[in-house]
């Protein structure tokens, strides 16, 4: 039993960490990447290890050959993602900030990766249109700017085809998510995401709540039916 002064939240990122280093790689291309993202200045908020062991598995279990990824950061979810496609797998990867995507192009770089991602720079929701050429998408990953979670679910389901999974992280936003008359605008934003998503009849959704070491929060899992 644990003593009775430590808090879950510790006992939460004491068990994160245990999975994480049971079941992740020690080291490598993935931890550089992250000792880069800091050493550069970069928001600590990419997914954790086993989210982004998680979104590992989900490219095994579904083998997608298109990969569309909004909000890049440095470029850690990405790896995990793209050192799991097939061959001829690709990921097209939007990001905002030109400095993150120059830092997740060198982490990809150094670890071999480079050649399996496009990476596209500027404000998603005017990149989205350009893709129609390119769609559909197999896997969709949506991590950006969470007031605009509405119009990307738009978009992903433009961008879909039967099959196609979307996954949605940081969705319960430390249990604010369940407050109906909160002002916070990425807390507005995501509860409009699911409003949409829970009356359109292409969609089966989930969400999976998490704990760890980045407190409580949770990734929507859907998969679009026809």
């Amino acid at each position: 039993m644990p003593p009775k002064e430590t808090t879950m939240e510790n006992i939460w990122a004491q068990v994160d960490r245990y999975f994480g280093d049971l079941l992740t790689p020690p080291d490598g291309f993935l931890a550089d990447a992250l000792r880069a993202n800091r050493q550069a200045g970069l928001p600590a908020i990419e997914v954790s290890k086993l989210q982004g062991k998680f979104l590992q598995v989900l490219v095994q279990i579904t083998r997608p050959l298109r990969v569309l990824e909004i909000g890049l950061l440095g470029g850690y979810s990405t790896l995990w993602m793209a050192s799991a496609l097939p061959h001829d797998g690709r990921i097209i990867s939007l990001e905002f900030e030109p400095r993150h995507a120059e830092v997740a192009r060198k982490n990809l770089a150094r670890a071999g990766l480079l050649d399996r991602v496009e990476i596209r720079v500027g404000r998603a929701l005017d990149l989205l249109p350009a893709l129609v050429s390119s769609a559909p998408f197999d896997l969709i990953f949506i991590d950006a700017d969470k007031p605009s979670n509405p119009q990307y679910l738009e978009w992903a389901l433009k961008l879909s085809r039967p099959g196609t999974v979307i996954v949605v992280d940081n969705v319960v936003r430390q249990g604010k998510i369940a407050g109906a008359d909160s002002t916070d605008p990425d807390v507005i934003g995501t509860r409009r995401m699911f409003e949409r998503m829970a009356s359109e009849p292409r969609l089966s959704a989930t969400v999976l709540q998490n704990v760890g070491v980045k407190g409580y929060d949770g990734l929507a899992l859907a998969v679009v039916l026809r």
